[in-house]
């Protein structure tokens, strides 16, 4: 018996459609997995991840471990927020860290004894809905520009408002918000005579506060509001044609992700229990947006995974020069499985790059001996692998720094060229930048982390643009 094809749905390019799902899915194995996934069927998925993430505390006793996970679902819960604005309305929105301070340095006045010499100290069912609301009116205050401007001026914006706050709890008095020397001694989590003291306390509160959030989110993704925020993103004025309200719909996004956001900002503020103007700087937000990225804007588990990733990436893997340079030398690695093919192209480019080391590291050994005498400032088997063959003087500092800008060149110059001349480039430029990390950029981590930052970024706009979890795009024109 035949089955009648169904009719084609009214409103919906049917090849379009077709289209962005074939593309969603690896080939092979890895397609088939994922598909398999996906029949799961989104609630079950998120009560497997949160089953899988209660059982972290349980396989471990050590608190730098938990600490650890406390900041991964810190940052998770961050790029949630920050996914209503940038993922979903195609907000540009630079001022997201202002929220994230806004939530701890209120939760800091209401619960220490900062404004008074008794202090406030209420419970946190009531601090943190007096925060709340708060924010949301902050965001609705600040997403009104958002009116009128978008792209690039609407950014500017909005990075003066973060801007703004930072100096704004630097410079007001130190008896209202602690100036430089921030907020301390505050309040933990409590409610109804019981307090969260305990790294693993808070871990499982930011669990709970994650899951919560993160189907709050799918339930808003699935609404009108959320099929709203991605027709304004897609385009404001087709939007507005179809009678959306758009100005309104912007100035909801703003507001529901500063709401996240100071929600985070309260359990950092009671799991630190202090705040100072520095925890809510640009360089934190730079790392929030590149969590967003990396999992994937527009996608809730992809904010999550990216998240995760970067944040136990950075903690639990640059606190050492030695995990840090596995994770260098994987990126590297990676990137050149991903962007040499065929094979052999891979092989020539690896093995002149090691034939070149000998060769560069015997020319400077014969002309001077102290240009080799530092040695690799890392630990382990890979600095024992790469003793002989990297260039380091006795006193890297200043030989890394110009080393570092001809790898800038060298890096700009890879970009512009074609063909074998791009394979030929790429080995003295993988000879610099091992020569720089081992030389200088292994002693700097603060400045490590962003250009480690940036190269993973890097490797995944190559490899997959949408991000780990995200939505491909389909275009027909």
């Amino acid at each position: 018996m035949s089955v009648e094809p169904k009719d084609p749905s009214i409103g919906v390019d049917e090849w379009v459609a077709r289209s962005a799902q074939r593309a969603e899915y690896a080939p092979g194995w890895r397609g088939q997995a994922q598909r398999r996934w996906e029949r799961i069927g989104w609630w079950p998925r998120l009560g497997i991840a949160a089953l899988a993430g209660a059982a972290v505390p349980l396989l471990t006793v050590n608190d730098f471990q938990l600490q650890i996970g406390i900041n991964a679902l810190l940052l998770a819960l961050l790029a949630l927020g920050l996914n209503i604005s940038v993922g979903w309305a195609g907000l540009l929105d630079l001022g997201f860290i202002a929220f994230y301070g806004f939530g701890a340095y209120g939760f800091a006045l209401l619960s220490s004894n900062q404004l008074s010499t008794s202090g406030v100290h209420l419970p946190a069912y009531a601090s943190v809905p007096i925060v709340m609301v708060g924010a949301a009116c902050l965001g609705l205050m600040v997403g009104l520009p958002s009116r009128r401007l978008i792209g690039d001026y609407l950014a500017i914006i909005t990075l003066f408002f973060g801007e703004a706050f930072v100096e704004f709890t630097n410079n007001v008095a130190t008896n209202k918000l602690g100036g430089p020397n921030g907020i301390v001694a505050i309040d933990p989590y409590k409610a109804f005579g019981a307090q969260i003291t305990t790294n693993k306390g808070y871990f499982y509160l930011l669990l709970i506060l994650l899951v919560l959030t993160m189907a709050a989110l799918h339930l808003l993704d699935t609404s009108r509001t959320g099929r709203a925020w991605r027709a304004v993103r897609e385009d404001p004025l087709a939007a507005e044609m179809m009678t959306i309200p758009v100005n309104r719909v912007k100035l909801m996004a703003f507001s529901f992700g500063a709401v996240v956001a100071a929600l985070a900002g309260t359990v950092f503020a009671a799991q630190q229990i202090s705040v100072f103007p520095t925890d809510f700087d640009t360089t934190f937000l730079i790392l929030i947006y590149a969590a967003l990225i990396l999992g994937g804007a527009g996608s809730i588990g992809g904010a999550v995974l990216g998240g995760l990733i970067l944040s136990v990436t950075l903690d639990g893997f640059l606190r050492s020069p030695t995990q840090s340079g596995y994770l260098f030398y994987g990126v590297i690695l990676l990137t050149l499985i991903v962007k040499l093919r065929p094979w052999w192209r891979l092989i020539a480019v690896v093995a002149g790059t090691a034939v070149f080391g000998l060769v560069v590291h015997a020319i400077v050994h014969a002309v001077s001996a102290s240009a080799v005498a530092g040695g690799p400032q890392s630990s382990g088997w890979i600095a024992d692998l790469v003793r002989n063959w990297v260039v380091v003087p006795r006193n890297p500092a200043a030989a890394g720094n110009v080393g570092f800008v001809l790898l800038l060149g060298l890096l700009i110059a890879l970009v512009q060229v074609r063909g074998r001349w791009r394979t030929v480039l790429l080995v003295p430029t993988l000879y610099l930048s091992v020569c720089v990390w081992e030389g200088r950029l292994v002693t700097v981590p603060a400045i490590t982390r962003q250009i480690l930052i940036g190269a993973i970024l890097i490797v995944m706009m190559n490899a997959r643009p949408q991000g780990l979890l995200g939505s491909r795009r389909v275009e027909v024109v």
